[in-house]
Order: structure tokens, then sequence, then C-alpha cells
């Protein structure tokens, strides 16, 4: 019997450090629950993303930029490197921006008095 202690001792002291050894590189993960609001949020921005690039993409949008001394390779990087919430917000801006650029009832009001005005007193 104790002739067998004296073998199974190494060997169980090497398989003890075998087994150290493999447990190692391995990380322990801890699962949770996905909130629906970041998944709709990653939905959102990849959406936002997708839009934006399609405008930069377009023909006049460069013509414009590069009119403006901007490089359309580098506003694409710029783009690149906004976050999904200032993407989104940029995108609800392009979308909701009218083609002929909005000056506001009060405002074109406004011109019209003083055109109104000028010409009178001409």
């Amino acid at each position: 019997m104790d002739k067998i202690r004296r073998v199974c001792r190494p060997v169980s002291l090497v398989l003890a450090m075998v087994m150290v050894m493999l447990s190692g590189p391995y990380q322990y993960t801890m699962a949770a629950m996905v909130q629906t609001e970041s998944v709709v949020s990653m939905a959102q921005g990849n959406d936002a993303r997708q839009y934006v690039n399609s405008v930069l993409a377009r023909q006049d949008v460069q013509a414009a930029f590069t009119e403006q001394g901007i490089d359309p390779l580098e506003a694409q990087e710029r783009i690149n490197s906004l976050s999904d919430a200032e993407l989104v917000s940029l995108a609800d801006k392009l979308a909701n921006m009218p083609a002929g650029g909005d000056i506001g009832i009060v405002s074109a009001l406004l011109i019209i008095f003083l055109v109104i005005v000028i010409l009178k007193v001409l």
C-alpha cells in the first residue's frame, strides 16, 4: 500500500497541475437579460448610420463638400467616428430638413413687410 502511495503522489501532483493549466485560459461569463432599449438603440444607430452614409454617397452632396473645401473621405471618416446617439440626431435633422431651407412663417412675413415699407418710402 505504501508503494502505491509513493507512485500515485507524483502522478496526482502532475495531474493537478495539468488541471490548473487547462482551466486557466477560460474566463467566467455572466449572463444577463438584454434590455429592449439597448436593442432598439442599436437598431436605430445602424439605421441612422446607413441613412447618413447614403446621403453622403450622393454626387450633389460630395460636390457641395468639394465646393466648401472639405474632402468627402474626411467627412466620411468623421461620420464613422460619431456615436450612435449623435448619428440618430444627425439623421433626424437631415430627414426633417426641407429641401429649400426653412426660414419660418414669421420671418417670411417680416421680410415681406420690410420690402413693402422700403418700396413705399422710395
